[in-house]
């Protein structure tokens, strides 16, 4: 066979790949204009060959999304990659929009210059409103869903739950489900997940006493279900949460606001003595398998018996709810901020290390020595902070609170000194 027949075979071969493969094809130049379309391109986009042909790529796609292909095509152009992914939505000649998934590849010429781009697309609409379906149907259900991994790490969360268990989304994101279990349900759930990581359960339903993010304990009844990936291996869990009792949600909200009134300051609105040292044993409960440290800061307000004998217990009250706003805004959603006695409070935080720890009271301390305390009053009443921190899980509450005690003492001295 010669040249010539090979090279006509040849030619015929690619005209009946082209016009026959199923799936949509375009050939573009190095300006990124189309050169061709094959048939399965033109069924996609409802056009016919000659009037595609006439479109510029700019044309048929979303305004919003033509900037990403432009970027790519001139990486292409000027070598920096050969080949790129991205999805991107497209306009039918109906007016109707489709999202693809699109694979271009640079072609080169027997020179190895850079000759034309070929792009395939894939049409991921259905998989995409699926996908949109399932999140709002997840986001929007009347009863609490979670996802979490295999070791039991949440890694998605609804509004529902989230109202259940007093934290946001973020807060949640990450954090082992058992950590918001009182200790007596913990056993049964780690046996459950090991179930789950072997592959011999399936799913499982348990009631068990959840701990509110403000300390108080709640019934729910779990439903939990073991998911699959493509290789019929274990991949991740879904939980079902719903509370238990009668008129479960009114009983609910009752106890939830009792136990609020019951665990936090009513003056200021922080966290007590009893729910500062139980989120401390929390936090205290995930060393040394959480990297980091708990810092605790001691703060005393300077002054402010000399404020209330002068101005009265009313400026004093002021004086409070001002400095625990200023507490609050110093730190960060998940740590604690309490009141523990008439002008002391302690903020209770997990962080990375002493930098961090030496950080939060930097700002703790800007905040309540920079401003009047109480500017409607045109009071300033400064602060001493104490810190301690650790990573032991044996160091009882108490001790972390005397050493911040004594480091806050000490720094109070030396401001007297230095005055």
């Amino acid at each position: 066979m010669g040249v010539g027949a090979r090279s006509t075979r040849g030619t015929a071969l690619w005209d009946a790949l082209w016009s026959q493969v199923s799936g949509p094809i375009a050939l573009l130049d190095l300006q990124g204009r189309h050169v061709d379309v094959n048939p399965a391109m033109c069924r996609l986009l409802g056009y016919d060959r000659e009037t595609l042909l006439e479109l510029l790529p700019a044309d048929v796609t979303h305004m919003d999304d033509y900037v990403l292909t432009e970027t790519a095509v001139q990486n292409i152009v000027r070598e920096q990659i050969e080949s790129f992914s991205a999805e991107k939505r497209l306009l039918r000649s109906d007016g109707s929009v489709i999202l693809v998934l699109v694979n271009s590849s640079l072609i080169r010429a027997q020179d190895g210059s850079p000759e034309l781009i070929v792009s395939q697309f894939h049409d991921i609409t259905a998989r995409h409103e699926s996908e949109l379906l399932w999140r709002q149907t997840l986001i929007n259900a009347p009863i609490g869903i979670a996802l979490t991994s295999l070791d039991g790490r949440c890694t998605e969360a609804n509004v529902r739950l989230c109202e259940l268990v007093g934290y946001r989304r973020e807060q949640l994101v990450g954090q082992r489900c058992t950590d918001l279990i009182y200790n007596g349900d913990k056993e049964p759930v780690d046996a459950l997940y090991a179930e789950f990581r072997d592959g011999c359960t399936d799913s499982a339903s348990l009631e068990i006493c959840m701990r509110h993010r403000d300390g108080h304990p709640f019934w729910i009844l779990a439903r939990l279900g073991l998911i699959r990936g493509l290789d019929d291996r274990p991949a991740y869990v879904v939980g079902q949460y719903e509370p238990l009792g009668d008129d479960a949600q009114v009983e609910e909200g009752r106890l939830a606001e009792l136990t609020r009134m019951a665990l936090h300051d009513p003056l200021t609105g922080v966290a007590n003595r009893a729910l500062l040292i139980d989120r401390y044993q929390q936090e205290i409960a995930k060393f040394p398998v959480q990297e980091g440290v708990l810092a605790l800061l001691l703060v005393d307000l300077d002054g402010f018996k000399e404020i209330n004998d002068r101005y009265g217990h009313v400026a004093g009250d002021e004086i409070l709810q001002a400095a625990a706003r200023e507490l609050l805004g110093a730190v960060r959603t998940a740590d604690t901020v309490a009141r523990v006695g008439g002008d002391e409070f302690v903020v209770l935080a997990s962080v990375a290390d002493q930098a961090q720890a030496e950080e939060l009271r930097t700002r703790v301390d800007r905040r309540l020595n920079t401003e009047p305390t109480a500017p409607d009053l045109g009071i300033r009443s400064g602060a001493s902070v104490g810190m301690a921190f650790t990573r032991s899980p044996s160091t009882p509450y108490r001790v972390l609170l005397d050493s911040a005690d004594q480091d806050m003492y000490a720094r109070k001295n030396r401001s007297s000194e230095r005055a």
